[in-house]
C-alpha cells in the first residue's frame, strides 16, 4: 500500500446520490490491484474531516491509466467528495485490504450478488473472471429505480437480473428473491452489500462456496486503530476488515 497524490479525470452523477469518480493512476500501480480491494481517500485539505473514506475499486484501465470509483453520498465527507471537479488534486492510500482469491477460483459459472454501493467492486471482479473463461451471472439489488446504476456495464459480462425493494424497476424484492424465482446457481458466489443482505445470501447459498465483501466503517484503514474489527464464527479470534478483509470466505466471520 502506498500514498498517492493524483488528480480527478472526471466525476459524474450516475444515480440517486451516487457518483462515478475517475482518477489518474499510473499503470505500474494499477498492476498491483486485485479485485475486491479499496482505496482510502482523504477528504478536503484541512482538518474538518480527520478520517479518510474507504471506497471500493470498481474498474481500472491500464491503457488510459485510470481507476474508477463509485460512491454514495451519506454525510458531509462524501458530500465534499461529490463536489470535486476535473483536475482537482486528490490524496489516497492505494491499494488497501485483501481482495478476492482469484488464483484459487476454478469454476464454469459463478454468481455476482451486489446490493447498493456493494455493486461496484463486483464489476472489476467480473471482468477478471471472464478473462479466466468463467461464465458470470450478476444479481444487483437496489432500493428503487432511481438508485439503479451500471446495469448496462454488467450486461457486457453476462446475464444480469436487477431487483428493487419497492418494485419500481426489475424484479420486486431482494436479491434472494431473484435467486429463488430464476433458480440461479453457480459453482461459487461473490457478494458485496449491506450486512442484512450478506446474511440472507450466506443462508440461502449455504451449500455453495462463497466470498463476502463487508461494508464497514473504518478509522485508519491500515489495521492500527481496531475500529473495524469483526469476530470469527468460532468466537475465538477477531479479524480487521481493513487489513484481513474486506473479503472473507462465507461463514468465516460473524455478520
Amino acid at each position: 500500500m502506498k500514498k498517492l497524490e493524483t488528480h480527478v479525470v472526471s466525476i459524474e452523477n450516475i444515480a440517486k446520490a451516487t457518483f462515478k469518480l475517475v482518477i489518474h493512476v499510473q499503470a505500474d500501480m494499477l498492476n498491483t490491484i486485485k479485485p475486491g480491494q479499496f482505496v482510502h481517500i482523504k477528504v478536503g485539505e484541512g482538518t474538518e474531516h480527520m478520517l479518510r473514506r474507504p471506497i471500493s475499486i470498481c474498474d481500472i484501465s491500464n491503457t488510459n491509466e485510470t481507476m474508477t470509483l463509485i460512491f454514495k453520498v451519506f454525510g458531509k465527507g462524501t458530500d465534499q467528495l461529490a463536489k470535486l471537479t476535473e483536475g482537482h488534486a486528490i490524496d489516497l492510500l492505494i491499494p488497501c485490504g485483501n481482495g478476492y482469491p482469484m488464483d484459487d477460483i476454478e469454476a464454469e459459472h459463478v454468481l455476482l450478488i451486489g446490493g447498493g454501493i456493494g455493486v461496484p467492486p463486483l464489476y472489476y471482479l467480473g471482468k477478471q473472471l471472464i478473462k479466466k473463461g468463467i461464465k458470470v451471472t450478476s444479481i444487483l439489488g437496489f432500493q428503487s429505480a432511481a438508485d439503479v446504476f451500471y446495469e448496462d456495464d454488467f450486461q457486457t459480462l453476462g446475464d444480469v437480473f436487477v431487483a428493487t425493494n419497492d418494485g419500481t424497476y426489475g424484479i420486486h424484492g431482494f436479491v434472494t428473491d431473484v435467486i429463488n424465482e430464476q433458480s440461479l446457481f453457480g459453482d461459487y458466489y461473490f457478494s458485496c452489500g449491506p450486512t442484512p443482505m450478506l446474511q440472507a445470501v450466506e443462508t440461502k447459498l449455504k451449500d455453495t462456496t462463497g466470498y463476502l465483501s463487508l461494508e464497514e466503517r473504518m478509522g485508519c484503514g491500515i489495521g492500527a486503530c481496531y475500529a473495524c474489527v469483526v469476530k470469527t464464527t468460532d468466537g475465538e479470534s477477531t479479524k480487521k476488515v481493513c487489513q484481513d478483509g474486506p473479503v472473507f470466505k462465507a461463514n468465516e466471520v460473524q455478520l
